[in-house]
């Protein structure tokens, strides 16, 4: 077998060649310690824009008519901003902007769904059709103009939870029938998260709502953003999750 080293020269020229490469090592030293700075500080960066990116909070639109609006009460008491503290107590970064409209129809809000909805909305509270139900507007219109609202919405990449509305007994079961049914078809349908009954445990109530029987004092408001907020934590879930 031959040896690995097979006289004092080569020894010493192998020797040499070692103690070249360790010179080599060493100054690749500074470089690797350079890297290892540069990823920290990359780690680090990406870390901040995490912790700045979950800082920023939820943008949510209220798109709706009076209800929405906050008709006959004080801004402060408008269902949106009261949703939004009651999101906040929950522990939820989210700021909603209010899109409601007195006296819209769902007609009207196919109409001005992109001015109302900006870009940079992350979510959208679809309460629209009361209006329809009050002025007997039939169904089949109500119906192709909320899904007007919800194609714009799609091809814009906003999630849209409904929340829905039920018809006046004087109306009769087959308009009620026809009109109730939009919301649970299209939540259905499309997978939204869905609230059956805006005025849930407050229609009806003379002690919630105000003298015209139909808008929802503040106490009333506080009846609904209470019903409401499961559903809407729900979608928020959704949301994060880059459901939708």
């Amino acid at each position: 077998m031959k040896p690995l080293i097979r006289n004092e020269k080569n020894a010493g020229l192998w020797r040499r060649n070692i103690g070249a490469d360790s010179d080599v090592i060493a100054a690749r030293q500074p470089s690797r310690r350079a890297f290892a700075a540069g990823l920290a500080a990359s780690l680090a960066g990406v870390m901040t824009l995490r912790r700045a990116k979950a800082a920023q909070p939820i943008r949510l639109v209220g798109f709706g008519d009076s209800l929405m609006a906050g008709y006959g009460v004080a801004p402060q008491d408008a269902f949106p901003v009261k949703l939004e503290k009651a999101l906040k107590a929950a522990g939820r970064n989210v700021s909603i902007a209010n899109a409601g409209v007195s006296g819209d129809t769902a007609s009207g809000g196919a109409d001005r769904v992109d001015w109302s909805v900006p870009e940079g909305v992350q979510g959208v509270i679809l309460e629209l059709g009361a209006n329809d139900m009050l002025r007997g507007v039939d169904p089949k219109t109500t119906r192709a103009a909320i899904g007007r609202i919800l194609d714009r919405l799609k091809e814009r990449n906003i999630p849209v939870m409904l929340a829905g509305m039920r018809a006046a007994p004087n109306l009769g079961p087959d308009f009620g029938q026809q009109f109730e049914r939009i919301y649970a078809d299209f939540a259905r349908e499309r997978d939204l998260v869905l609230y059956p009954f805006f005025l849930e445990g407050v229609a009806g109530d003379r002690a919630l709502n105000q003298t015209d029987g139909i808008h929802p004092n503040a106490k009333g408001v506080d009846v609904i953003v209470a019903g409401i907020l499961p559903t809407v934590e729900r979608f928020l879930d959704r949301i994060e999750g880059g459901k939708g």
